[in-house]
């Protein structure tokens, strides 16, 4: 279960979100000129609709909550595209892949946690499948194809990762991982970890609806909405308003 955060004073949390931005790739941007220029962070490396999961688990007849977590850069950008995600009831920033006495940002910005930026993801069966919400990962929500880092951002803590909290969860992720590397997808392999969820630890306040809070930040800007103009040209059966 997520693990909530004391919450901290002004200026701490102020500071925070400051480097968090400098290591999210501000400083990177204030020396380029262009934002068309600048889009190229954004890591992308195809433009078609993927194809569905050819596995998926079965249509719930009853709406009884999933979860599961996932790790694709900056949880900035993957919590504001889940939230739009229909049959998506909740998503939560924090980290998964290392302990809870390491699970904050400034420890887990060193890299040396084993944590990864994750996202939390509440869904209804009913409504969205694991295998749809798998397709909005990997079609728009970041690039599987990059090591340890999402365009601006470097780093294991910045790792594509599928945190699975069943069995077929993790029958269904690496199944549909083979089905797109065997179709060369992707210009490079999928490099995304498929491993089991030992515990995910819900991240500092400030972080939480970020990039919906701070939409002309100019990392969010760059990086994050087009994204959320992503899920809307490219699925849009599976996009909703917030």
């Amino acid at each position: 279960m997520p693990v909530t955060k004391a919450s901290k004073s002004t200026k701490p949390a102020a500071a925070a979100r400051f480097r968090h931005a400098l290591t999210c790739g501000l400083a990177v941007l204030s020396l380029c000129g262009a934002v068309g220029a600048l889009s190229v962070l954004s890591g992308k490396v195809q433009a078609a609709t993927l194809p569905d999961a050819a596995m998926d688990m079965p249509a719930a007849t009853a709406s009884t909550p999933q979860k599961v977590v996932l790790a694709g850069g900056c949880f900035w950008g993957m919590q504001a595209v889940f939230e739009h995600v229909r049959g998506v009831t909740h998503v939560v920033a924090g980290y998964a892949g290392g302990t809870k006495d390491t699970a904050d940002y400034e420890t887990v910005s060193t890299g040396s946690t084993g944590h990864a930026e994750s996202v939390e993801i509440t869904y209804d069966p009913a409504r969205v499948s694991f295998g749809q919400l798998l397709k909005v990962y990997f079609q728009v929500a970041h690039d599987p194809t990059e090591l340890n880092r999402q365009g601006p951002d470097s780093g294991t803590q910045y790792r594509s990762s599928i945190f699975f909290t069943s069995p077929e969860q993790q029958k269904v992720a690496a199944a549909y991982i083979a089905q797109l590397d065997h179709a060369k997808t992707f210009d490079m392999p999928i490099v995304t970890q498929v491993v089991p969820l030992q515990g995910f630890y819900e991240a500092e306040a400030y972080h939480q609806d970020y990039a919906e809070q701070h939409p002309d930040n100019p990392y969010i800007a760059i990086n994050d909405l087009p994204k959320l103009a992503d899920l809307q040209n490219e699925l849009p059966s599976l996009y909703v308003s917030k």
